[in-house]
């Protein structure tokens, strides 16, 4: 295609090998000379046949890394759900190439081990900020690795939910769960601290009830 790196002519060479030939049969000198380069050239870009498949894997968690560094301690739980959504939003942009990644991780062994390899690293990532984030409480390594894998798991059910035809809206899915995600996890003195509003009804005039409210409140 014009405009096309040969970096993405070798990754489209491989998938139309790896959809023609089946993965196991498809060659590195088979992808290079689909793409009219030569075997130095592939390695050039790719370590081995296996990382055609994830060729984004570095770039990404870099990208994640980048987000979290510059998060404010108070928009935290966002920095969280923006830096999950960026891998989401990367596989949505691939579009067919993405789904058939799925189908190949889905019927080849070692790719789905790298995979899940790569996982990990999302998921340890995490785990390092969140442990940061929420503090020096008690039993703050378990809940950041509990939450690490929240956001892993809920990221990977809204992609394979994509990926499989099952919803049109994953952006939307996505926000939803990370909600209910950094809900459930946030620190522990945020959940008990601030203010909570009660909406009620009453015959008195406000003017008359304000004043026992506020000591109330004061007395909390």
């Amino acid at each position: 295609m014009a405009g096309e790196s040969t970096r993405d002519r070798l990754v489209r060479a491989a998938y139309e090998l790896f959809d023609e030939k089946g993965y196991d049969a498809t060659t590195v000198e088979g992808i290079a000379e689909r793409a009219g380069t030569g075997r130095t050239t592939f390695f050039r870009h790719f370590g081995s046949k296996e990382a055609v498949i994830f060729p984004d894997h570095e770039a990404l968690l870099a990208q994640i890394r980048s987000r979290l560094a510059v998060a404010s301690r108070d928009a935290r739980g966002v920095a969280v759900t923006e830096a999950a959504k960026l891998v989401l939003l990367h596989y949505l942009s691939e579009g067919d190439l993405a789904r058939a990644r799925y189908r190949l991780t889905s019927s080849v062994p070692a790719l789905r081990d790298r995979e899940i390899a790569g996982i990990v690293q999302y998921q340890r990532l995490f785990r390092s900020f969140l442990q940061e984030w929420l503090g020096d409480e008690p039993g703050v390594a378990l809940r950041a690795e509990l939450m690490a894998a929240c956001v892993v798991t809920a990221h990977n059910h809204v992609l394979r939910a994509w990926l499989r035809g099952q919803t049109k809206r994953p952006v939307e899915d996505f926000d939803e769960a990370m909600t209910e995600v950094v809900a459930q996890f946030a620190p522990r003195r945020e959940q008990e601290g601030g203010s909570a509003i009660v909406v009620l009804r009453s015959s008195r005039n406000v003017d008359d009830i304000l004043p026992a409210i506020r000591q109330a409140l004061l007395q909390t």
